[in-house]
């Protein structure tokens, strides 16, 4: 499967706001985007200085979402299919679809520090879905399913330092009933849109998808 392997730093600055895809080095004096927020190249002044189409705007916002929750264009695309077919609003409903991938409820329930962590820990067999394993990032969970780490991985730095950061901050999305000392993850419903905390406007997005 295809996936980004340049600099996770690039993308931040070309969209001009933090992604958090590297956990916790986006909140150190490291980040990239803090030494150099301005767009990557050498025609960044040029760049960061002209003023956006309606079209460059909403190009922008789906790039970032896109970045956001780490996917390329077809599965984007295949999303926005999904989330146009269904009944209510489209923007909302492709959100839906992002935020309930497995990988990104590892991520929001505080079990991984990235995105790109969670993806990992899916791909090498390490969560557990209603007591089966699953190897697919991109799996919808559903209402009233419970992920778990594997017992044999449940040890591992990795998980067991991102837990007991999520213990101290307290910011379990409200849509997930979190068990750190079992590990397990149980989905009490699904998200609304104030609780997908991500800074994109999707109606741009439908707008660019509908022309």
């Amino acid at each position: 499967m295809a996936r980004y392997t340049k600099a996770l730093c690039r993308l931040c600055r070309r969209e001009g706001i933090k992604l958090f895809l590297k956990g916790d080095r986006c909140i150190t004096e490291k980040c990239a985007f803090s030494r150099r927020s301005y767009i990557p190249g050498v025609q960044h002044v040029e760049a960061h200085s002209r003023k956006l189409s309606e079209y460059g705007r909403q190009l922008r916002e789906k790039q970032k979402a896109k970045r956001i929750y780490g996917i390329m264009e077809r599965q984007f695309k295949r999303y926005f299919n999904i989330a146009n077919k269904k009944a209510g609003d489209t923007g909302l409903n492709l959100l839906k679809l992002l935020e309930t991938r497995l990988d990104n409820v590892i991520f929001r329930a505080g079990f991984a520090k990235s995105r790109i962590i969670a993806r990992q820990l899916v791909n090498h067999g390490k969560i557990m879905v209603n007591g089966k394993k699953v190897t697919i990032p991109s799996y919808q969970v559903k209402q009233g399913e419970v992920i778990s780490v594997k017992e044999k991985a449940s040890s591992l730095e990795i998980i067991r330092v991102a837990i007991e950061d999520a213990k101290k901050r307290g910011n379990t999305p409200s849509w997930l009933d979190v068990d750190y000392d079992k590990k397990e993850i149980r989905v009490k419903s699904e998200p609304t849109r104030t609780d997908i905390a991500i800074p994109v406007q999707e109606q741009l997005i439908i707008e660019l998808y509908s022309k």
